[in-house]
């Protein structure tokens, strides 16, 4: 199965740091609310406050929501059958290194990316995290900061 990326229809393309990505296999790239996604129920969906992701998750797919702060919420929201999909969080000890201003989220310095989200919840899981990072401006310094291998 593939990771969904799915993407909020008023996502800046020139600023959303998995435009690169777009051409991977392993990745699926849709438009909320324009494209309808498919049964939810083997994946896991990357949220904060949730409990954190570990390798007894591994196996599974990943729908990782691609928005602002703001949107990302209502698109939470409006996921098919929410109240019984599996959520988890990325553990807390990580930090962004892209340098933009939220207002909205929850806790600022672990409002990662979502390149860096997809490559630590891979990295985690045991996924081949190759070339995810290659075309992120910030990769050396989100590595440097989070004591990951470069």
């Amino acid at each position: 199965m593939k990771t969904i990326i799915y993407r909020h229809r008023k996502e800046n393309k020139k600023k959303c740091t998995l435009s690169s990505l777009e051409d991977r296999e392993d990745l699926l790239f849709l438009t909320y609310p324009k494209d309808p996604l498919p049964d939810l129920s083997s994946y896991i969906v990357l949220k904060m406050e949730s409990p954190p992701l570990t390798i007894k998750d591994q196996g599974r797919s990943l729908l990782l929501i691609d928005g602002t702060w703001r949107y990302s919420e209502k698109m939470l929201e409006a996921l098919p059958n929410k109240e019984s999909l599996t959520y988890r969080s990325l553990p807390n000890k990580y930090f962004t290194a892209y340098p933009r201003k939220q207002t909205d989220c929850l806790d600022p310095k672990r409002g990662l990316a979502s390149v860096e989200a997809l490559y630590l919840a891979y990295m985690i899981l045991g996924y081949p995290k190759e070339n995810l990072l290659d075309h992120y401006y910030w990769k050396e310094e989100f590595l440097k900061l989070n004591h990951l291998p470069y």
